[in-house]
């Protein structure tokens, strides 16, 4: 086949729980899918804190009762890619064990792995392999994701942009969301209801937590709820890119 995936959460689907749920989020998804491999980004707040606490303690009889037909694939997204694999692996052994393969690397349980996707390129690879030898860590205990970065680097991270979800309603009861990795504080998201504006000064910015001004918000609703409401030309989506000179 051209491709093939697994069940995978992103961020949106962690952090709408709330931050005080990331317990339940990750109970939800191996309770949603029980015998088919399933991807869960585990690094929306404290990745070391959700292998040895949650995956390891919380949830770890229900993690070891999966195999390597169900296996927990857990993915860091944030942080020195090496120094991270390593800690990671390292907390995970010390709750999950680790066996010599026949050529005497530590492995995983069969039923957890870890999945590398941030910062990941053809340098990067080469490091984490080296220092996984060091380490004596075989490299079958992750896989690597990687992009458009194989090609070139001209990406969302040129112009540190990324769209994330920030606020959610349950039950009728709104809930300011957000990510905030404690390996890297760059990547810390914006909260709650957003409003784009101009302030005094002429300089665009963003307030969040709903105390912005509805009456000042630059943005529109394109898309809401399945239903296209602005249909934008390639002519009309060059003229709104113009820079403002304040800017």
């Amino acid at each position: 086949m051209a491709g093939f995936s697994i069940p995978a959460a992103e961020h949106s689907t962690i952090i709408a729980w709330g931050r005080s749920r990331e317990k339940d989020a990750f109970e939800y998804l191996l309770q949603q899918f029980p015998c088919t491999p399933i991807s869960v980004v585990s690094d929306s707040y404290d990745i070391f804190n959700a292998c040895r606490q949650i995956w390891g303690g919380d949830l770890k009889d229900k993690v070891m009762r999966r195999n390597k037909d169900s296996v927990l694939v857990i993915r860091p997204d944030s942080g020195d890619p090496v120094k991270t694999a390593i800690e990671v692996l390292r907390i995970l052994e010390e709750v999950f064990g680790s066996t010599p393969n026949s050529l005497g690397y530590k492995t995983l349980p069969a039923y957890i792995r870890l999945f590398l996707g941030d910062a990941i390129n053809l340098g990067s690879i080469e490091e984490i392999l080296i220092a996984l030898k060091k380490e004596h860590w075989s490299t079958e205990n992750l896989a690597f994701g990687c992009g458009g970065a194989l090609l070139q680097k001209l990406n969302r991270d040129t112009l540190n942009c990324s769209y994330k979800c920030s606020y959610v309603e349950q039950n009728g009861k709104g809930l300011d969301v957000y990510k905030q990795p404690v390996t890297d504080p760059a990547k810390v998201s914006k909260k709650g209801r957003l409003i784009l504006r101009r302030n005094p000064d002429g300089i665009i910015e963003t307030v969040e937590e709903g105390k912005g001004n509805p009456e000042e918000d630059l943005l529109v609703a394109v898309f809401e709820n399945g239903i296209v409401l602005q249909d934008y030309t390639l002519d009309k989506v060059r003229e709104n890119a113009k820079l403002h000179p304040a800017c």
